[in-house]
């Protein structure tokens, strides 16, 4: 057996031409469930130990940590960790991240440059459209975002905007813009947009990246916008080594920038591009893949592919109409119960998918009433919470008074008298003396930049922090002191300090009504308690905690791997998982098919157009859905479905009519709908009893 033969041992010949093709581009079409990531660090292992490339240069690019963490294990798995040693496998904004750092000074940004997140960014576009409408912010901000990904800048927006939400959008994006150039921070988007840009318009830098970068592989690349797929073409130039894997009819992420379109260009863009299709599926039953590939093939087809697989027909796929979500939510509940005996199964190889967040809360009540243990995909982190995040940017500041975000978020909450006008005065005066805002406030000539008045409220709020740091065990601008470290002292005490000092309750009960001003103050209550406690059990002091709050954030965001639990989780968030047993519920019109809404008031053609685009998308949501069922699949719709106090009556979605299902489980209503939920909890218990008695 050949070195060749041995790294693609076990594919099949469609995955082992994607992985030996090297005379130039490739696109590999991957089907669901067609062992795409195989095929990548396949590939990977074949060009570092076949095809002698150094490991520093290559690169793999993909959406998110957990996959890039997937493909390192894989790699590592084939190879051991000696010959990857200098491979990188990231996100695009991980990319952009390091790209930035080695870069900054070409940019115009210091090395420590910040990064805003989206409540941060959001918080400038509110003061600069002065309104407190979440609705009309996040809109603006949405739109700011797209034409960012689109490489679009202030003035081709201003020619663009025609809705009021792009011309809110246009309003403040110069402004916005700049009063990041004075922060000396980068929002989200620039990750990628600012070293496309830096490609672009740099040649040294170009030719410098080039030539690190000897063959570049992309996942998802359907996922991909305008801006991703620039610097792709950039980062790979002339010689165009890179396999591009994706599947147009996997795409939908349009709401965010993404064109499946991008797939496309790629055969225009590069006329010798490879194409392989991977239609093969390791992961559905014929059953599951018959009615996916019924559903898609209504879309307009960049590309012709049919799923197909040998693992068996399967059974049939049922469709239950439900009188109300009440009993929909039930009526799965105990489905699962019973499955789970009956198919000697555990909690978690069933999964439950919907096409919005809000339809989670009646599930769950569900779920908690049958005492079944569940997980969701897609909620709020608790650290992402406005007051967690609050009381986190002061405890960042403390510990490292370089962070330009925390200072910010900081001295404006609570409210100090200091708005956007001062920060970007300060902001300005920093990039000039190359400080942070937190130093340059103390600075012997910042007077003449900064209003009497605010500059008092400046310097009251930064000997309140050092006087904090001191205590801490550090000093404003220094580095940690052993010495200083033994005396600080005990981080609990210093956290009750802090929130005596900046009032942060009272700061809430003003800011919002008695019930959520509430619900705010426990959770912060609750970090701080929990930080309290870690720091006793594990000796910390304030600083060595606020350390570890990252990473403590990355583990409570799912590092670890998943419970035995029932998985809730919207269509999106499923993206790439799969399940054995999944209920796909809420298969009705208006809901999957989403409407969404008219944003094209007054333009009929436009707006049909966009109604036609939308519902193609969400016919490749329907297909996502779908095909994360591995052996069984159960769809619900519901006849009344209440919505903002009003019991709307709904009709089965489309796309269960597209699925062709000759096969199915004939549509009939729940047989125990007459029984009341105490009743059928109880037949559901008694069902179970009896099945304990057999096992035993």
């Amino acid at each position: 057996m050949t070195t060749a033969e041995i790294f693609t041992a076990g594919l099949n010949p469609m995955q082992k031409e994607a992985v030996l093709y090297l005379n130039g581009p490739c696109l590999v079409l991957a089907g669901a469930g067609s062992g795409k990531t195989r095929v990548i660090t396949q590939k990977i292992a074949y060009l570092l130990q076949v095809c002698g490339y150094p490991a520093r240069g290559v690169l793999a690019l993909t959406f998110t940590n957990k996959a890039a963490r997937e493909m390192a294990h894989r790699i590592q798995s084939l190879l051991g960790k000696g010959p990857t040693k200098g491979l990188t496998l990231s996100t695009f904004h991980s990319l952009g991240v390091r790209m930035l750092r080695e870069e900054a000074e070409l940019l115009g940004l210091k090395r420590e440059f910040s990064i805003l997140d989206a409540e941060d960014a959001l918080g400038i576009i509110q003061d600069m459209l002065a309104t407190t409408d979440k609705g009309r912010l996040r809109g603006a901000a949405h739109t700011i975002s797209l034409w960012k990904n689109a490489l679009m800048g202030p003035d081709e927006a201003e020619r663009a905007a025609q809705t009021p939400t792009e011309l809110d959008a246009a309003r403040v994006y110069r402004s916005y813009e700049a009063t990041l150039k004075a922060y000396q921070a980068v929002d989200f988007d620039d990750l990628v947009k600012l070293p496309a840009q830096l490609l672009e318009q740099n040649e040294e830098a170009r030719l410098r990246w080039q030539h690190r970068i000897r063959y570049l592989l992309v996942d998802e690349y359907q996922d991909t916008n305008a801006c991703q797929y620039r610097l792709v073409q950039l980062l790979t130039g002339e010689r165009a080594m890179f396999t591009a894997v994706g599947d147009d009819d996997q795409a939908i992420y349009a709401w965010r920038g993404a064109t499946m379109e991008n797939l496309a260009r790629l055969t225009t863009d590069y006329t010798g591009i490879k194409v392989i299709k991977l239609e093969q599926n390791y992961r559905s039953v014929q059953r599951i893949l018959q009615a996916a590939n019924n559903v898609i093939t209504r879309n307009p087809k960049l590309f012709e592919k049919q799923l197909w697989s040998d693992l068996g027909v399967g059974e049939p796929i049922t469709v239950k109409p439900m009188d109300n979500e009440e009993a929909e939510a039930e009526s799965v509940g105990m489905q699962i119960s019973a499955g789970r005996f009956e198919r000697q199964a555990e909690w978690r190889d069933f999964a439950i998918l919907y096409r919005s967040n809000h339809q989670a809360r009646i599930l769950e009540q569900a779920l908690r009433s049958l005492n079944i243990p569940y997980s969701i995909s897609g909620g709020q982190s608790f650290f992402d919470k406005a007051e967690i995040r609050d009381i986190l940017s002061y405890l960042r500041l403390i510990a490292n008074d370089n962070d330009d975000p925390a200072f910010i978020r900081a001295v404006t909450t609570p409210k100090r008298g200091i708005g956007r006008q001062t920060l970007l005065a300060l902001g300005e005066y920093a990039v000039s003396k190359k400080l942070s805002l937190f130093m340059a406030i103390f600075e012997p000539d910042i007077g003449e930049y900064i209003p009497e008045r605010q500059l008092q409220s400046l310097l009251t709020f930064g000997r309140f922090i050092q006087n904090m740091q001191k205590r801490a065990g550090r000093r404003a601008g220094q580095p940690r002191d052993a010495e200083r470290q033994a005396q600080a002292e005990p981080a609990g005490l210093l956290l009750d300090e802090l929130l005596r000092v900046i009032n942060y309750e009272h700061y809430l009960y003003d800011m919002f009504e008695e019930k959520p001003a509430e619900t705010r103050w426990l959770n912060v209550l609750e970090l701080v308690s929990w930080l309290k406690r870690k720091a006793e059990e594990d000796g910390m002091s304030l600083y060595e905690l606020v350390q570890h709050i990252a990473l403590i954030s990355m583990l409570e965001r799912g590092e670890e791997e998943e419970p035995n639990a029932v998985k809730l989780s919207t269509l999106h968030a499923s993206k790439g998982l799969e399940y054995p047993h999944v209920y796909l519920v809420g298969v009705e019109e208006g809901l999957l098919p989403h409407q969404g809404r008219d944003d094209e008031e007054g333009d009929p053609e436009r707006a049909e157009e966009s109604l036609s685009t939308r519902i193609q998308e969400e016919r490749r949501l329907m297909y996502v859905g779908i095909t994360r069922a591995q052996r069984s699949l159960h769809l619900s719709w519901c006849r009344r479905r209440r919505r903002a106090r009003e019991d709307l009556v709904r009709e089965p979605s489309r796309f269960i009519e597209e699925m062709g299902l000759e096969g199915a489980a004939p549509q009939q209503a729940d047989e125990h709908a007459a029984l009341s939920p105490r009743e059928r909890l109880g037949m559901l218990k008694a069902l179970l009893d009896g099945k304990n008695k057999t096992a035993r």
